[in-house]
């Protein structure tokens, strides 16, 4: 299974890559599908049943909407954010959306969707697609797997056949380990991001890597920008007040003069807030390599852009590549979904992403590098999913801005090392997906655990209380 770092990094709107990403890509998916087949017309409604942690929090993350505008052919990278609530409004009104922009079915969004709290057998997040005729007959149904970070899988496609499915590819440098990692990097003396290049030409030219990286870096500091200017409140219910925007006017006029040793790790926490509260608010983020955890790349590769001595255009693309090298192995041998080994896939490999990513630029070797992943992921284990209200809001937002630290602590004590340790990246990477198995499912992104039933006052009609599968 071949994964390139553009797979793992992708521009889609919030507040969840798995549950509004996806979605939005399968419901896309399923449309073509049903146009390529030639049915597309006869069709006049749909119906959509939504498995496991998508029925279960699938209204708080934005699930519904997702659907409405795949179906209508919408990606998560092109559509226009600001658009969005004026297209619902419009099929809310005349009950009513035009498949692909072209076929119009009937659509009332309390008829078509319907939230399913027991689970698929291959993935917690499940998606059935009943498309039916005038006479109400079945014309076609389909069922499609969000699996984190955006990924789709469509278990009756054949292999390729699903333009988010990995695809089988010749790489010039294959791994499916860490060790097997660190052996090309000894063997043909490379770097980890050097690895990761190599294998990129596999989808394209260098240049063209280059470039898309920089592109993904841009819509990152966008995403940050934005963030630190949009005050308010979050959408929800839970009053979520946006703290970015303060945190900012705060920083930005503290005296230069003003000596703070940890004035450093304020903006690294600010710049994970903003993205994470921009996310939170529907907003255009990147995967990284999930939603939920979106915030702590953004924010240890500020920290290296703005705070390193010698910090370049070439160094964002080498800890993009690493940080890719690194997630690919967590997307191989564990998962990134936290409906499926709750949030130490999320923020977990996303802290041990930027960790083993800032030491790579930092100047560290290949071990150290890999040292510093492991760190990174092995004081996440066990870590659960367990957002209030279904919201990505509470602990998610903080929780981005705590791991960031982490994941540069990670790479200094892995850079005040030589490389050498007892625990592997690949024994903490398949810790973590033991450990995600034998987790119980309410703590899994269901909301029925955790945090979310210890918390009082909560708004009448926000979820936090959830039948057990």
């Amino acid at each position: 299974m071949a994964i390139s770092t553009l797979d793992l990094f992708k521009i889609g709107i919030g507040p969840s890559s798995s549950h509004t990403v996806g979605p939005m890509t399968a419901a896309r998916i399923y449309a073509l599908k049903i146009q390529e087949m030639g049915i597309i017309g006869k069709i006049c409604k749909i119906k959509i049943f939504l498995y496991g942690s998508l029925g279960a929090t699938g209204r708080g993350h934005g699930t519904p909407k997702a659907l409405s505008l795949g179906l209508m052919g919408y990606t998560p990278e092109d559509v226009d954010v600001d658009k969005i609530p004026g297209v619902l409004q419009d099929i809310e009104v005349n009950q009513s959306l035009s498949l692909l922009g072209q076929y119009p079915i009937h659509w009332r969004e309390s008829e078509a969707i319907h939230f399913e709290y027991k689970a698929l057998p291959y993935h917690p997040n499940g998606m059935r697609f009943v498309s039916l005729g005038a006479k109400e007959e079945l014309l076609h149904e389909g069922t499609y797997y969000s699996v984190g970070g955006g990924f789709v899988v469509d278990l009756e496609a054949p292999l390729g056949g699903d333009p988010l499915k990995p695809q089988e590819l010749s790489l010039q440098f294959p791994f499916n380990s860490a060790i097997e990692l660190l052996d090309h990097c000894a063997t043909h003396n490379l770097s980890i991001s050097d690895v990761m290049l190599a294998n990129e030409a596999a989808w394209r030219s260098e240049s063209e890597t280059k470039a898309k990286l920089l592109s993904i870096w841009r819509a990152m500091e966008a995403c940050v920008r934005r963030g630190c200017q949009s005050s308010g409140i979050l959408p929800g219910g839970l009053k979520v007040l946006r703290r970015a925007p303060a945190l900012f006017k705060t920083l930005s006029d503290r005296p230069e003069n003003l000596k703070d040793p940890l004035a450093l790790m304020d903006w690294v926490s600010l710049y994970a807030l903003a993205v994470n509260e921009e996310n939170a608010a529907g907003g255009k983020v990147v995967t990284a390599p999930t939603n939920g955890a979106a915030g702590i790349i953004p924010a240890v590769l500020h920290f290296y852009r703005r705070f390193t001595d010698g910090a370049s255009d070439e160094g964002v693309v080498k800890f993009l590549l690493t940080a890719g090298a690194i997630g690919t192995l967590y997307k191989k041998n564990a998962s990134i979904s936290g409906a499926e080994v709750g949030c130490q896939g999320e923020v977990g490999s996303a802290c041990s992403m930027a960790a083993g990513a800032l030491a790579e630029v930092l100047g560290g070797t290949p071990k150290q590098v890999e040292n510093a992943a492991e760190i990174g992921m092995e004081h996440h284990l066990g870590l659960t999913c367990d957002p209030i209200g279904g919201l990505v809001q509470i602990p998610c937002i903080e929780r981005n801005a705590m791991a960031s630290v982490k994941a540069i602590q990670a790479a200094r004590l892995a850079l005040h090392g030589d490389g050498n340790h007892f625990v592997s990246l690949d024994n903490v990477i398949e810790t973590m997906r033991l450990t995600g198995a034998d987790m119980k499912t309410k703590y899994k992104e269901t909301s029925r655990g955790g945090l979310a039933l210890q918390v009082v006052g909560v708004p009448e009609g926000v979820s936090v209380n959830l039948p057990e599968c």
